[in-house]
């Protein structure tokens, strides 16, 4: 874990450091949280839990969200353009209208909502 990651336990601090200039979020855990219209481009987002957050309409453009617990987020309208997608789990996530063009993902290990058609969405399949 980033020494960053683990001293941000809440929005604010994660946001703050972020305008700050730090991209480190590896691991971080903000389960349940509103980040509805964040501007989080280019983070590094890997396995960090986003379960059940607002992450609708934000701005997640190449952001690294590797083996990221997505299960059961909104993501209506988020732009995840570019992002790294490996083993995501994205379970249960509301994706109408994400922005996934050439987002890279893992067709055995990304996990996509039941009928999500990742090809259909423009995605880059790593293998």
């Amino acid at each position: 874990m980033s020494d960053v990651a683990a001293t941000v336990q809440t929005v604010d601090a994660l946001l703050t450091a972020y305008q700050s200039g730090e991209r480190n979020f590896a691991n971080v855990s903000l389960p349940n949280i509103t980040l509805r219209g964040a501007d989080l481009k280019g983070a590094d987002l890997s396995y960090a839990d986003f379960s059940e957050a607002d992450l609708s309409q934000a701005n997640l453009r190449g952001v690294d969200l590797s083996y990221a617990n997505l299960c059961e987020a909104n993501l209506t309208g988020t732009d995840l353009r570019g992002a790294m997608l490996l083993g995501t789990d994205l379970r249960e996530t509301q994706l109408e209208g994400t922005l996934l063009q050439s987002a890279d993902y893992d067709p055995d290990e990304t996990h996509f909502p039941l009928g999500f058609d990742p090809k259909a969405a423009d995605m880059k399949c790593d293998r």
